[in-house]
């Protein structure tokens, strides 16, 4: 069964600024190409840190602000009132920068940008330099594939190749991502299975699972009952 990975998803063409580009260039690139940050670069191509929308505003947050920094004040205010009055992409961005491999799963690229909170990671070889982007829009994308594809991969993947579960066993029907699932397999554990490959297969939205089975081997084995006999 074929595993995503981010490699498969990435963006090749990366808009890129380096540490002394300019604040205005560097709104002007975001606004151009429609995003909602850019990865700082070093010469050599690794990545140094990300300028994202989020501290470009803090430009306007302390406009006017008067009051000096408090000495009590949080380490998170002082850093976007410093932030306020950068001119360079190298004092504006988040740095280390939060990236990721093109070898790790999409699974794992979600859950991170979900724990940190950010809408797009570059994307890194072994040695740290550049290879693309990865966003949640670039994961959503597997959500565009058809039916027949869907559908291809469970009778392929899952149940003849992963499962070894006989072709016409099990009837396959996909609409709009959604996995319909019904026949007869030969163990009530068999069901659990299936439904939990197939909900990894991209694309996937939801399973309606109608599967029956013979046997119930979830029961002590001495107790194991025929469903056929009722």
């Amino acid at each position: 069964m074929r595993r995503w990975l981010v490699g498969d998803v990435m963006t090749k063409d990366v808009v890129t600024v380096t540490a002394d580009t300019p604040y205005k260039e560097v709104v002007e690139r975001l606004t151009a190409h429609a995003v909602s940050a850019v990865p700082v670069v070093a010469d050599d191509g690794q990545v140094v840190g990300v300028v994202s929308e989020a501290d470009l505003l803090h430009k306007m947050e302390f406009v006017g602000a008067g009051s000096p920094a408090r000495f009590l004040e949080r380490k998170r205010r002082r850093g976007a009132r410093a932030k306020s009055t950068a001119e360079l992409a190298g004092d504006l961005m988040t740095a280390p920068a939060l990236v990721i491999s093109p070898a790790e799963s999409v699974t794992t690229a979600a859950k991170l940008m979900e724990a940190e909170r950010v809408k797009r990671m570059p994307v890194v070889d072994q040695h740290g330099r550049l290879v693309g982007i990865v966003s949640r829009r670039d994961l959503l994308r597997l959500y565009l594939r058809g039916d027949e594809a869907i559908r291809g991969e469970v009778l392929d993947e899952v149940l003849n190749r992963t499962l070894w579960i006989s072709p016409g066993t099990v009837t396959v029907e996909v609409n709009r991502g959604v996995v319909g699932l019904s026949g007869t397999v030969d163990r009530l554990s068999t069901i659990a299975l299936v439904i939990r490959l197939v909900e990894g297969v991209a694309g996937v939205v939801d399973v309606e699972n109608h599967l029956t089975y013979h046997l119930d081997d979830t029961v002590d084995a001495g107790r194991i009952r025929s469903r056929d006999l009722g």
